[in-house]
């Protein structure tokens, strides 16, 4: 049989690609690829957890939930995510409007500094809240009185959990926002509207989709979070799901079958939630705008608000993202964990740096992370590209299999695909556990999605002259693929190449499952530091974490502009 097979005309308003050969084959082996790496290990772990001593028995599925119970579990889990995203809108929606359609002073300074969380990983932030907000020794209770603040229990975990969100609705909402015309806007201003109205009745229901979306993504993160639930759920004792999957997989011999039991509930919700999602991706295109004429007006004065509103936004700043990282320079001086004074400003030393410098295990951490996090947005990006072309731009039959597999580990935690995968890599006859293949293995199958996803945008919105032109002229599929399409599609795919180093770097909930000494990566080590006690080690693996990760996006931004300027050159 031919690895080629014609793709017959088709009627979507474009111009087919009627003439072109694709290859059956690429087609057959990604989708068995991607099958694989989602499907294998779930479906392993789910047989885990409903098979015992050769039969189906529900035994760890009763005794999973016979301590907090499946209702009560369910609800502290959604109150959690909901009261989260909720915040993470209140906050993240109107920064976003202020910044790209207002007059704010410093736009671009507020839009960098506010964007800061998105490159810090989870776990280390949520660690400098615990140095500044714990209610004994935070430093914020040492200034003001034990017990003024408490970062600890559900309260805690939610403001934490929306602070580091922001970022991400604060992106969703400002590309949106660039998309729009504002000439509706400004006509309703002419004719005497008042800001707040022009806001509610013209920029709020124009948004509604990009608000949806930012909503259910950062429910999802919510729900699948672990840091936040494990650092400052489990000492205040509110457990939610992520938090008991950790619990259990500490257990011996059966921890995974009892993740497996805990983990079913959070499938269900995040993949409620992953199917809204796809459905509201699907019905809004994300090369369409509303219109094509007119979207650069002039910003919307604030008038004599402008300069209230930028001290309330500098409050927000101050609090979210300033004091956490003063936080963790502080106490990368000390000793120990100590408020400012006198006393501890003559111990302060610069012993922290030396130490992280000095160990074998933070730079091999450092490396270990660097590598990982390159081939797995190489892989990821190199994956979505190829089943993003078939999936938007060819006729090919089962086209969209690949790409709704591809999409399923949006809802799958990064804690129950560490299970799954532990599950399946122990019993496999053939085995890669206590390697960095399998955190790649981790790393490529949880963020495929986001590969996918900027692929399928970057190709949506190519033509298709020049690849008839290159077909016509004899060149293969594989040629105009390398040649044509992916020239042509690079900033898009660097960008998503961009987006999953970053969420690379930061992550830790699969990593804290799958790793094994001496394979430590940079969320994990500054875990174990911080679980061993040793704060100042914390505090300054944080500030090099923090800087060297900014350092990094930065150059990746200016490298994407460079790189988009000579491809709009080119397509000129």
């Amino acid at each position: 049989m031919s690895d080629y097979a014609t793709v017959p005309a088709v009627s979507d308003g474009r111009r087919p690609f009627a003439s072109i050969a694709h290859p059956q084959l690429p087609v057959a082996a990604v989708t068995a690829l991607v099958g694989f790496l989602v499907l294998t290990p779930l479906g392993y772990l789910l047989w885990r957890t409903f098979f015992d001593d050769g039969g189906v028995s529900l035994r760890y599925v009763r005794e999973a939930y016979a301590v907090d119970g499946l209702g009560g579990m369910a609800w502290t889990s959604l109150l959690f995510a909901a009261g989260a995203t909720a915040l993470a809108m209140l906050i993240g929606v109107p920064l976003a409007w202020l910044i790209v359609r207002t007059d704010l002073p410093l736009r671009r300074t507020v839009l960098a500094v506010a964007l800061l969380p998105l490159v810090v990983p989870g776990v280390l932030y949520t660690i400098a809240w615990i140095f500044l907000a714990s209610p004994n020794a935070g430093l914020i209770n040492s200034v003001a009185g034990a017990g003024t603040v408490d970062v600890f229990g559900l309260r805690g975990m939610i403001v934490v959990e929306a602070f580091h969100a922001v970022p991400l609705v604060l992106l969703l909402t400002a590309a949106a926002l660039r998309s729009l015309d504002t000439s509706l806007e400004e006509s309703a201003l002419t004719a005497g509207a008042s800001l707040p109205t022009v806001v509610r009745r013209i920029t709020l229901p124009l948004l509604r989709p990009a608000l949806l979306a930012a909503a259910l993504v950062s429910m999802i993160s919510a729900l699948e979070s672990f840091d936040v639930p494990a650092l400052l759920g489990i000492p205040g004792d509110t457990w939610v799901f992520t938090a008991r999957i950790f619990q259990a997989l500490q257990r011996f011999p059966d921890g995974i079958a009892l993740a497996g039991a805990y983990a079913l509930p959070l499938l269900a919700l995040t993949c409620a939630g992953a199917v809204l999602l796809a459905s509201l991706t699907r019905r809004r295109r994300s090369y369409e705008t509303v219109t094509g004429r007119g979207a650069r007006g002039r910003p919307l004065p604030l008038g004599r608000s402008r300069w209230p509103v930028f001290a309330a936004v500098s409050l927000y700043v101050a609090i979210a993202i300033v004091l956490p990282m003063l936080a963790l320079g502080w106490i990368s001086t000390q000793p120990y964990l100590a408020a400012p004074s006198g006393d501890s400003l003559g111990r302060a030393s610069l012993d922290g740096y030396r130490d992280v410098f000095d160990s074998s295990v933070t730079l091999r951490a450092f490396r270990n992370s660097l590598l990982l996090a390159t081939a797995a947005a190489t892989t990821t990006v190199a994956i979505g590209a190829v089943v993003a072309w078939f999936s938007v731009r060819s006729g090919v039959r089962g086209r969209r299999l690949a790409d709704a597999t591809a999409f399923l580990p949006l809802a799958l935690p990064g804690l129950v695909l560490g299970a799954a995968l532990l599950a399946f890599w122990l019993r496999a006859p053939w085995t890669i556990y206590g390697t960095l293949w399998l955190l790649l293995v981790a790393y490529v199958t949880r963020f495929l999605p986001y590969g996918l996803r900027t692929a399928s945008a970057a190709m949506s919105q190519l033509g298709q002259d020049l690849e008839d032109a290159a077909h016509m002229s004899g060149a293969s599929w594989w040629q105009t693929f390398r040649r044509v399409v992916l020239p042509l599609a690079g900033p898009g795919l660097l960008a998503g190449w961009i987006m999953v180093v970053v969420f690379a770097m930061r992550e830790l909930s699969a990593s804290i499952v799958l790793y094994a000494p001496g394979q430590e990566v940079l969320a994990v080590a500054i875990w174990n530091e911080f679980q061993n006690g040793s704060f100042r080690s914390v505090g300054a693996l944080g500030v090099v974490v923090s800087v060297v990760s900014l350092v990094l996006v930065l150059a990746a931004t200016l490298l994407f502009q460079r790189f988009g300027r000579q491809v709009s050159r080119a397509r000129g």
